[in-house]
């Protein structure tokens, strides 16, 4: 066969300078990264999630994102990511509880990029995006997560390969660790990045039904070399706004940028391509973490906000 090249990009989250929490820096970055992105002879980009900073806030976010990602050279298919339409559930109240995946949020993604999950085949390699944060939520949208994994890709037709895109980590360092301990703050960043112990298991087994061979995710922002488990190859990806979490493995990469993938008869092979340059962490506005909307000062903002934020 010829040889052909898809690529993955994720954790994106340019924001806007009408919002909250603009940082110069992060739209710095994924500026640089279309430019690449614009030069690259790929057939399709995954986009493994937050494709914003505030997108569950402001649809002007996403028409952006929309617009920026529609004008490359070749499609791309995307997966929410925790930015976008929310975090993982817990029935421990914690440090993130009120910023909890919302059913709303999840159909404002869709209306801008599509149904999810999703699967599709190019060139006899089946691609098939989720969004596992919505693991026991008991919102709609997770039963349709399970039906699809469970029966869709069951039942679709074998190809060569197929490739998962998502946006946390099934893992941290093996696929049947135990549940993390959000109570415990030496191990809740662990939890915040991974699937908890059940659902990460029947996930796992519903993709060694599908065939999954490769699974790609971002949300950590920090590039950790491929891990094997039962055969299933797993890639945490590169960021793109920001690095983090560079400190918990010795092999672990901050450096920003994104994957390119070639696939010929040797199978699928990864390299990672990073940012010509990265700009520097800028002060911006707004606090990190996930702030309440009522907590947010759009004062603040660099350019008018929409009427509805200044009521």
């Amino acid at each position: 066969m010829t040889p052909w090249t898809f690529l993955c990009a994720c954790d994106m989250q340019p924001g806007s300078p009408r919002s909250f929490r603009f940082r110069k820096q992060h739209r710095e970055n994924w500026e640089r990264t279309l430019e690449q992105l614009h030069g690259e002879e790929a057939d399709l980009l995954l986009v493994g999630g937050d494709l914003t900073r505030d997108g569950s806030l402001h649809d002007f976010e996403y028409e952006e994102l929309k617009t920026e990602l529609g004008g490359l050279p070749y499609p791309f298919y995307a997966v929410p990511g925790n930015m976008d339409t929310g975090n993982k559930h817990s029935e421990i109240e914690h440090r993130r509880s009120h910023a909890e995946v919302q059913p709303e949020q999840l159909d404002r993604f869709m209306r801008f990029f599509g149904a999810f999950p999703w699967t599709v085949v190019h060139k006899n390699v089946r691609f098939s995006g989720i969004y596992a944060a919505l693991a026991g939520s008991g919102l709609p949208h997770e039963d349709e997560m399970w039906r699809f994994l469970e029966e869709e890709l069951q039942n679709a037709p074998r190809v060569d390969h197929h490739v998962m895109v998502m946006h946390y980590a099934l893992f941290i360092d093996d696929v049947r660790e135990e549940t993390w301990d959000l109570t415990d703050d030496s191990q809740y960043h662990s939890w915040y990045f991974s699937i908890d112990r059940e659902h990460r298991l029947r996930m796992f087994e519903a993709m060694k039904s599908a065939g999954v061979e490769l699974v790609l995710s971002g949300h950590i922002h920090c590039r950790k070399p491929e891990q094997v488990c039962e055969g299933v190859r797993f890639l945490k990806c590169a960021g793109i706004a920001f690095p983090q979490w560079q400190d918990h493995w010795p092999d672990g990469d901050p450096a920003l940028g994104y994957h390119r993938f070639e696939v010929s008869d040797d199978g699928i092979s990864e390299t990672f391509v990073p940012l010509e340059t990265e700009s520097p962490s800028d002060d911006g506005f707004g606090p990190g973490g996930h702030p309440d909307p009522e907590e947010r000062d759009y004062s603040l903002a660099w350019e008018m906000p929409p009427q509805e934020f200044l009521e």
